[in-house]
This record gives C-alpha cells, structure tokens and sequence, in this order.
C-alpha cells in the first residue's frame, strides 16, 4: 500500500523559516515531500524513511493526500483527448485556470488569481506560459507540452 504525503502550512513554514528546529533527517525528508512521492519512493531512498515519514505526520508537518491499494491506482492517468476549443475568451481563460488548479494544488493559488483577472489574450499569455513552466516543475515536461497543446497553442 502507498501512501503519498504533502506538507501542510506548519511543514511548509519549518521549511521556510527552521521555526521548529528539526533535527536534519526529519528536515532532509520534510523538504522532499512534494504531494507526489509515495512513501515506496521515500523508502527507497532513505532506508529511515517510514519512521521519519511518521514523525513529520505525527508533528502536523506533513499529511496523508491520497493511499493507493495496488500498482496500478499509482499508474498515471492515459492522456486525454484534447478538449474542443472554447469559444470566448473568458471560456479559454477559465478552462486553462482549472487545468492549472488540477495540475499544481494549492500551490497553483496565486498564478491562478492572477490568470483569473486577466482581461485580454495578451495579458494572460505570459501568465499560461508561467503555468506551463511551474506544470513542467511539479508534473513533468508531458504535462507541460499537454498543458500548452490545450491552452497555449491554440491561438
């Protein structure tokens, strides 16, 4: 069973700040906790893992996002076809912001505001090309190039 964790405002503050004090094990893990990594993962490169993994859960740094039963549920989704292009630019604004949300989490908070307020095709072209390079960051460069097929390169 996998297990994928994230940090939650205290984690992400101890990273920021050492508020905390962290012995440097705990916070070598911490900073590693990214939403995506299964404990498996974890494990495999740090044979201490599940204990520090516990602790940081047990201290409120980090919390369980989602548990896989079996190999498969962990597998990537298959690509999707691409959606048919919008009509208006408030509906392409709208759908690449929640492609954005989808992608990066709670992370994605602050770009997405800004997406949301842009008013014309040129203001929100640097924002998506932004949202692509954070996608490509977090998820990978196939769901950055996914990302721009549906939203960047459509015109």
């Amino acid at each position: 069973m996998a297990t994928t964790y994230r940090k939650t405002a205290k984690g992400q503050t101890e990273v920021e700040t050492r508020a905390n004090r962290l012995q440097p094990r705990l916070r070598q893990v911490l900073i590693l906790v990214d939403g995506r990594r299964s404990n498996e993962e974890f494990a495999k490169m740090l044979p201490a893992a599940p204990e520090l993994l516990a602790e940081l859960e047990a201290g409120q740094f980090i919390e369980v996002v989602a548990v896989s039963l079996d190999k498969l549920a962990t597998r990537p989704a298959p690509p999707q076809a691409a959606p048919p292009p919008p009509r208006t630019f408030e509906q392409r604004r709208s759908m690449a912001v929640r492609s954005f949300i989808d992608q990066v989490g709670p992370m994605s908070e602050a770009l997405a505001m800004k997406m949301e307020r842009s008013s014309t095709l040129a203001e929100l072209r640097p924002l998506l090309e932004l949202a692509r390079s954070i996608i490509a960051n977090a998820r990978g460069a196939q769901a950055a190039a996914d990302f721009a097929a549906r939203h960047i390169e459509r015109g």
